[in-house]
């Protein structure tokens, strides 16, 4: 029987051993869980004024959804997260580093590949 004991928590972001939970990321407070067979790639980006950084909840371009986060703006480092759907969520945990970590070894991912903001390619704004 799988534990649910989280590996990783913030207020917004849970990392359990079995999925990535996220909370707001629905309206207005639903959660979004994510095992972590579904998730084919995790991408970290640097955000910027234009790049997501001033998005508290949604998305200003529709291939990225932004879960809640109030304090967003406070932060610089985003995961994206493919999970072979056109739409991807972009996560802004307080640790991103431990987010990452947690993700890449219960996915079974490769090493990080460094990647541009989602402004790159549209953005988030």
């Amino acid at each position: 029987m799988a534990t649910t004991t989280p590996c990783y928590r913030d207020r917004w972001i849970s990392c359990t051993p079995d999925a990535v939970r996220i909370r707001g990321y629905y309206f207005p407070w639903g959660t979004k869980t994510i095992p972590y067979t579904a998730i084919r790639a995790v991408r970290r980006v640097e955000m910027g004024a234009l790049t997501g950084q001033g998005r508290i909840w949604g998305t200003g371009h529709p291939r990225y959804w932004a879960s809640l986060d109030p304090r967003r703006m406070r932060k610089s480092t985003a995961l994206v997260l493919d999970l072979g759907r056109y739409v991807r969520p972009f996560l802004t945990p307080d640790d991103p580093d431990a987010v990452e970590a947690v993700i890449r070894a219960r996915a079974g991912l490769a090493a990080a590949e460094e990647g541009r903001g989602p402004g790159q390619v549209g953005g988030i704004r």
